[in-house]
């Protein structure tokens, strides 16, 4: 009996389909890290942001804290400067007002001419130091009366006034800065009532006057 050899003919068996797949190779699957990574990323940069924004939340409010602080600082030196400059005003009107009737008894000798020799020096000596404390005298006739300074002790009713004006200066004021340690003593005088004013007397004569020399 003669043995069959295969012919040249027979194809080889190949492979089919899911056959053929399941022969090539397939790429290797990521790690439970690589996989992981993305999400950890993201994870930091939200942690990176919620202590990013506490650090300015804080910062801000040091911030704040300071900026009060710096202005109760201000204020508190604003105080104290105030209240130093207000006790050196009260002891100087203190020590002032002892000397007021001094001055006044210099100011009587000067009217009458009798500041003269040693006495004239002297009274000078007292001037100068007492202006260098910060001591103003005030009080001029001819000015309005202001009754936050002034101090009428005599009244009277005057043709040539407008309103009530210190006349004469019979005491005169002192004052420290802005604080008052005597009032200007003076005689005052009013408008008279039903009188017309000199300026006005005046001002009425010239309209007259120019009214007679125009041409009709």
């Amino acid at each position: 009996m003669t043995e069959e050899t295969p012919g040249f003919d027979e194809k080889p068996d190949v492979p089919s389909g899911a056959e053929a797949d399941d022969a090539e190779p397939k790429a290797a699957a990521p790690s439970e890290e690589e996989a992981a990574a993305p999400a950890g990323d993201v994870q930091q940069t939200a942690a990176l942001t919620a202590q990013l924004d506490q650090v300015r939340t804080a910062l801000n409010e040091r911030t704040g804290d300071l900026q009060r602080l710096q202005a109760e600082y201000q204020n508190y030196r604003r105080r104290v400067e105030r209240d130093r400059v207000t006790v050196k005003e009260v002891a100087a009107a203190n020590l002032l007002t002892d000397l007021l009737p001094v001055l006044d008894d210099i100011g009587r000798a000067r009217e009458h001419g009798e500041l003269v020799g040693g006495f004239k020096a002297v009274a000078e000596s007292v001037e100068t130091v007492v202006a260098k404390i910060g001591l103003q005298q005030f009080g001029k006739e001819g000015e309005p009366f202001d009754p936050t300074i002034h101090e009428a002790l005599m009244h009277s009713y005057a043709p040539d006034v407008t309103e009530t004006t210190c006349v004469a200066i019979l005491q005169p004021g002192y004052r420290i800065g802005e604080r008052t340690i005597r009032p200007a003593r003076v005689a005052v005088a009013e408008p008279q009532p039903g009188a017309t004013p000199a300026a006005a007397k005046e001002e009425k004569a010239d309209d007259e006057e120019s009214g007679g020399t125009e041409e009709v």
